[in-house]
């Protein structure tokens, strides 16, 4: 889950620098930029969010359908829901790569959607893992639990959890994200590709139910 957490942080790295400012993970930015764009504020773009949005939205259903009937857990399904992720990202890469630094809007508008139903899927699938304080998609929630719960509960474990290092991932996500995009920003997708399908197959392997 910290691995997804970390792919989380690349991605919107990408969406936000290069890709005409679009959240692909963290959709409360998403809503907060179209509130401001429909204000008229700053030439703030419209139709990428909104379509980022609405693809996030589609993917989580379709996840959320495929695992409905699976246990709380890693399973198969959940196995092959990461592995299509993971292709998708790898497909949005080559996208990148082929359309290069020029490329039409569109293309950049079909690079964020797709990896914004990719990230959709993926934080319908952290769900039905279940790991505690781990969505993969946003820390708003998890800062609150660290702050006014593990702080406040204070001991050995305050400082030092999940919590903590589910913030810190996202943010060195982000950071690798934005760095990789000096070369290329469909290197950074390529990464966030290869990491998806690395947890895949690592959680198939050793954390799959019997």
């Amino acid at each position: 889950m910290m691995a997804l957490t970390l792919v989380t942080g690349i991605v919107d790295a990408v969406g936000y620098l290069a890709l005409d400012r679009v959240f692909t993970g963290n959709m409360t930015g998403n809503i907060v930029i179209l509130g401001m764009a429909v204000a008229g504020a700053d030439d703030l773009p419209i139709l990428g969010p909104a379509i980022a949005l609405g693809t996030f939205t589609v993917g989580a259903f379709l996840a959320g359908l495929f695992l409905r009937r699976r246990p709380t857990g890693w399973t198969t399904a959940v196995t092959a829901e990461l592995v299509l992720g993971a292709v998708l990202l790898g497909a949005v890469a080559v996208l990148l790569a082929v359309a290069g630094p020029d490329r039409p809007l569109a293309v950049s508008i079909v690079a964020s959607s797709v990896t914004a139903l990719v990230m959709g899927g993926q934080a319908a699938t952290a769900r039905k893992i279940a790991v505690k304080d781990m969505t993969t998609v946003v820390v708003t929630s998890t800062l609150a639990s660290f702050a006014g719960e593990s702080l406040v509960a204070g001991g050995r474990g305050a400082v030092i959890n999940r919590r903590f290092f589910a913030i810190l991932v996202i943010f060195l996500g982000a950071v690798i994200g934005a760095a990789l995009l000096v070369i290329h920003p469909g290197v950074a997708t390529a990464l966030a590709a290869v990491l998806s399908l690395a947890v895949a197959a690592v959680g198939h392997l050793r954390l799959r139910s019997a």
